[in-house]
Formats: C-alpha cells, structure tokens, sequence
C-alpha cells in the first residue's frame, strides 16, 4: 500500500506518537508511508502577552524545542512532507496514493475533500477532540463525514457512533505499548509513598484533579511525595504543591524512571481517546488510579492493575491513593504485577496488523483500485 498520514501539527503529545509509529511500521512491512503536516504556528503578539499575564510565560517559538514524535522517521524512509505555511491541507500537497488518513478533527475536512486520485479516505480517531476552546458542533461534523473510522478505545467508539452513518462500520484498533522502552524489574513499595501524574494545564485532562486529590490524600498519609512530567512548564494558573518534583519534555526513555518510581499512577482526564500513560505505567509495574476515560475502563476494571474512581470527585481519588499507601507490601506487589499482566497481551506488531487490516478494509470500502491509480509521486 501507499499510505499518507494527514497531520495538523507535530509535537511531542501521544497522538503524534501513535501516528509515527505506525508510519515506521507499516513502512518496514513493505508499505510506501508518507507524512503531511503543517508548520508550526507563530503565537501572535497579543497570544503571547496574554500568557505572559497568566504566568504561563512567553509561548514557545519555533527557533525553540520544537522537537516532535516523527522526528527520528525519516532514517526509516518514511517522508516528511511540511508544507510552507498555516494553511489547509490540499491536493497539491499530496501524493497520489492508495489510501491517505486523517489524524485530528481539523484534518478531516481536508482529508475528504481530496481528489480520488489521493487515496481512499479514512479517519484515525485518536481523540475526542472537544476540550476547552474546540467547537462540538464542528466537531460531531466531522464523524459524519463519508470516511473509514478507525477508533482507539471503546469508549471514543461510543462517543463517535451516535453521530455516524447507521451503516458505517467503525473499525476497533486499540494503542499498545513498547515493553522494550517501558519495563521495570518486581519490585516492592516505595520507601517514601510516591504517586505520579501528568502535569497539563488542558482542563480536560484533569491535572487539576489529581493534584487536588493529593493534598487531599497528604493529610492521611505521612511525606506522601508528589512526582510527574508533561509538555506543559509549571503554570501559575495551576500551581504544584511546595516539594513535589516536576519534569517538563522528559525524553523517552527517561518517563520509565518516573513511573517506576511510584506507587500509584493518577489518570484523571474528564475526557480522553485512549490515555498511553495508563499502558506505561502498567508496564513499569505501576498501578494506576484512573477516571474512567479513555481505555482505562477497559484495561483496569476488566483486567485489573488498578483502581477506577469517578469522574471530578477528588475525595475518590484521594481514598483510592490512601488505600494504595495502606496496602502491605505483599498486597500491593500483587496489585503491581495485575498492572503488568495487564499490558503483556499488547504488543505494537499485534496492533500494526490491526491497522494495516483496516486500511485494506478503507481501500475496499471505497472501491479504491490500486492497479488503477496513477503511479505515486518520485
């Protein structure tokens, strides 16, 4: 197969991740994978003032880190294509293929709009896409589009069904976890209690929740230690608690240190599409306590590993932390292996098999021919 990935932006977030992922892989398998993105946006001069007045410092600029997940693809021949300004994406920055997906609601538009020639069109629904700021209404729009879905978790299945053609299948292809980056040996409590969490100043993803949670738990349990990292700098807008340890941009293959450093993992997104923070900390033989967002009700209540709590309830989330702290040493190195267990029947070929088959599936669905298609650009 040809293969184009349509992408708004490139960054260092899970879905961009996920994306280069499967871009490497199905371009070792033999397939032809090109990557289209756009520049990175200039913050306007009055987008940076305000920040600077929400103490959230002045915004990023391109000459800065702007390091991305897809950095590192190119050496596996896949291309990266970045057109010259902000601007939707068109045919003329596309190559003739067999099949080219749309990654983010924004792209689905431009996606289906394509000429033919471009590919059978399909749409990764990484996300629920509607935090703080996105338009619903433009968003539901979006799944309604005549396009293949491929959905990473059961519960974006239900969010987007409701709103797609009765007749359209959705295709369930499920994240995974790299247990070669993300692993750690057995191991017991920590001796200082330690959680962990996800600093992010996106009010949908619940960084607020979980540091309430905290001092919440602190006053049960004696020198709780906070920990975690994020894209986001600390903001005075959401601040942390004297003496806990933040990280911002960790690389890779230091997040596992972190992880492995807990005792407890906090997932408190109010909404999320899968949540890959939820398979690393498992992986790191870290229990998790989650809101049930994303692929953590799946993962947790059906395999165990961790707690669920509700949605926006700090004190359940700080129960939950007290009753990880309680936990002797034997019950929690069970609960950690349940964590691990949990993640070993994920694996990122499994789940690049997956993708391939839906992509076949998006090229028959769309009565696409390859043989008939004009030969790929070079």
């Amino acid at each position: 197969m040809r293969v184009t990935f349509v992408l708004n932006d490139v960054n260092l977030s899970g879905g961009i991740r996920v994306v280069a992922i499967y871009a490497e892989r199905l371009q070792r398998r033999g397939h032809r994978v090109t990557v289209v993105s756009r520049p990175h946006r200039i913050p306007s001069l009055g987008t940076s003032v305000k920040s600077l007045l929400r103490g959230r410092g002045w915004p990023t600029q391109p000459s800065g880190d702007r390091r991305s997940h897809l950095d590192d693809i190119a050496r596996h021949g896949v291309e990266h294509r970045v057109i010259e300004s902000v601007r939707p994406i068109t045919d003329r920055d596309v190559p003739d293929a067999d099949v080219v997906v749309a990654t983010w609601w924004e792209t689905a538009p431009w996606v289906a709009a394509l000429s033919p020639i471009k590919g059978a069109k399909a749409y990764f629904v990484q996300d629920f896409g509607a935090n703080s700021g996105q338009p619903m209404d433009r968003l539901v729009a979006t799944w309604r589009l005549p396009m293949h879905k491929l959905v990473i978790s059961r519960y974006i299945m239900d969010l987007v069904r409701p709103h797609c053609p009765a007749d359209e299948p959705l295709e369930y292809v499920p994240n995974s976890v790299d247990l070669e980056l993300f692993r750690a040996p057995p191991r017991g409590k920590q001796p200082r209690p330690t959680i962990g969490m996800i600093y992010s100043r996106s009010l949908f993803k619940g960084a607020d929740l979980c540091l309430n949670a905290y001092e919440i738990a602190r006053r049960q349990v004696a020198d709780l230690h906070l920990v975690g990292f994020g894209l986001h700098h600390r903001s005075a807008d959401l601040p942390v608690p004297e003496g806990s340890e933040f990280h911002a941009r960790l690389p890779d293959e230091q997040l596992r240190d972190v992880y492995a450093r807990c005792d407890a993992w906090l997932f408190g997104p109010r909404k999320e599409g899968f949540g890959l923070p939820v398979l690393e900390a498992m992986a790191c033989r870290t229990p998790v306590i989650a809101t049930p967002a994303g692929a953590a009700p799946e993962l947790i209540a059906q395999r165990g590993g961790g707690i669920l709590v509700g949605h926006d309830d700090p004190d359940a989330m700080a129960a939950a932390i007290v009753n990880v702290a309680a936990m002797s040493d034997a019950e929690w190195r069970q609960m950690s292996n349940a964590a691990h267990a949990t993640v070993t029947g994920f694996t990122w070929d499994d789940a690049t098999a997956r993708f391939e088959a839906a992509l076949e599936a998006a090229i028959a669905r769309g009565g696409w021919r390859r043989e008939t298609s004009v030969s790929m650009v070079g």
